[in-house]
């Protein structure tokens, strides 16, 4: 079971988190459990590191450091009361190390990636503590470990590593002879490569950590405990009378979890799949909730599109020029120039005529894609790069897509029914996600269009 900041943000919040898990654990069940750091940590983490490196001033450490120790304690103190003592001197311990580093970092004014994964895995560390604690304290045995010593074993790629297969064998070994007695509170996001540097995993890699406990335990289910009653139709942000899905395959919450559907990590499909565990999506403030079920099993139903969903901040980048028709190797050169440079293409269409590539880029890379591509465009391998950042990639996701004929005609029909402009399409071979781009002012209506469109609002009999 994994809980993320939301679950574990405040003492009331990790409350029903303990009432949760001793509810389980009492019936029977062998529970590993993964945290996120409380909600907001990780931000003022990231905030203090570049603030240190770059401050020419006091960049108030100190005061940083107590406030972190304020808001730990304060939570210790209500969820554990008779291990405040023993649990806050190893909190003690960790803060007078995370200042240390702090301070090494202003004093160089240098951070490295090494550094501010180090420095950026405090809040889980922190929070798994007082988790651990406050089951104790409800009467149920608990240890805490962070990713290393669960044996979470990455590779060297700071701020985005990836487990290493070797894992499987080392969590294996460590968490499940605990599981008999114990419920391990294990921090998310966070590992180690083999030589013991510790490595973070990315934005809400805490799922992915989760994924990987499960696979490496081979547990029977891995829940995910949020703070939306489970997958949903759309951003409830954006369209109306949107619904939880019953179910979904790993092929859509893999695809639904890419295009901005935030309840599930992209990578924490792929381990869970592998030995064919079952994750389910949970609600922690309403736990009776049934959530979401992803499972192997593609739910074929009367309606094909299961969700549609959509990723912001991205830009839209053409490659346009005569002399790209008919040269072997283009395509390439131009992947591998923005490859180098770190820059991630998240969609990609080429016209017949080889004339035009378009890609869709996250909108931080803008700069750095034309720079590396003015490359070909000086020596005369295409006629010009042009970008537009004012858009937005949509997604309609459904396995029942696959082999229905006219999905994409009503698709594309709705839109063009509302006056919306489609800028680029691109469509997999699996047919399971028709991607587009629209203009940053038409998304929303695009979402609501699409939901209207396949009656998304409606359950269905076969659900």
């Amino acid at each position: 079971m994994k809980f993320g900041g939301t679950s574990v943000g405040d003492a009331e919040s990790i409350a029903r988190v303990v009432n949760i898990l001793a509810q389980y654990h009492a019936e029977g069940h062998e529970l590993a459990v993964v945290v996120s750091a409380m909600s907001g940590v990780t931000d003022r983490l990231h905030a203090i590191a570049a603030e240190a490196e770059s401050s020419v001033d006091d960049p108030q450490i100190a005061t940083f450091v107590q406030a972190l120790r304020t808001k730990h304690m304060k939570a210790l103190r209500a969820v554990a009361p008779s291990r405040v003592d023993e649990v806050g001197a190893v909190i003690d311990e960790r803060l007078w190390k995370l200042d240390h580093i702090l301070t090494a970092v202003h004093s160089l004014h240098e951070l490295t990636q090494r550094s501010r994964d180090y420095i950026v895995s405090y809040g889980e560390r922190l929070s798994s503590l007082i988790v651990s604690a406050a089951l104790n304290e409800a009467g149920v045995s608990s240890v805490a470990l962070d990713g290393c010593e669960a044996g979470v074993l990455t590779t060297d790629r700071h701020g985005d590593a990836l487990v290493l297969p070797s894992s499987d064998a080392t969590i294996n070994s460590r968490v499940l002879p605990l599981l008999m007695d114990t419920v391990p509170v294990i921090t998310g996001y966070m590992g180690c490569t083999p030589e013991g540097i510790v490595t973070t995993l990315g934005r809400s890699g805490s799922d992915y950590s989760a994924a990987v406990i499960g696979r490496g335990i081979e547990a029977d289910e891995v829940w995910i405990w949020t703070d939306v009653d489970g997958v949903l139709t759309s951003d409830p942000r954006v369209v109306q009378h949107v619904r939880v899905l019953p179910y979904v395959s790993y092929r859509e919450a893999m695809e639904l979890s890419y295009f901005g559907a935030k309840v599930l990590h992209p990578k924490s499909i792929e381990p869970a799949m592998e030995k064919n565990i079952v994750v389910r999506v949970k609600n922690t403030f309403n736990p009776d909730h049934p959530g979401t079920v992803v499972r192997r099993q593609e739910n074929r139903e009367k309606r094909v599109v299961k969700a549609v969903s959509h990723i912001d901040q991205v830009a839209l980048l053409n490659v346009n020029g005569v002399q790209m028709i008919g040269r072997p190797g283009t395509a390439k050169e131009i992947f591998s120039l923005l490859g180098d440079a770190g820059v991630n293409v998240m969609m990609i269409s080429q016209a017949s005529s080889q004339a035009n590539i378009s890609m869709v880029i996250e909108e931080a890379d803008l700069a750095v894609a034309k720079d590396v591509l003015s490359g070909p465009v000086k020596a005369g391998l295409v006629r010009e790069v042009t970008a537009d950042r004012n858009v937005v990639a949509v997604a309609v996701v459904g396995a029942g897509m696959a082999g229905t004929p006219g999905i994409s005609g009503r698709i594309f029909t709705a839109l063009g029914d509302a006056g919306i402009n489609v800028m680029m399409i691109s469509q997999g071979s699996s047919e399971v996600n028709v991607s587009f781009v629209v203009k940053q002012e038409e998304h929303h209506r695009a979402l609501q269009v699409l939901h209207d469109e396949f009656r998304l609002s409606e359950e269905c009999d076969d659900e």
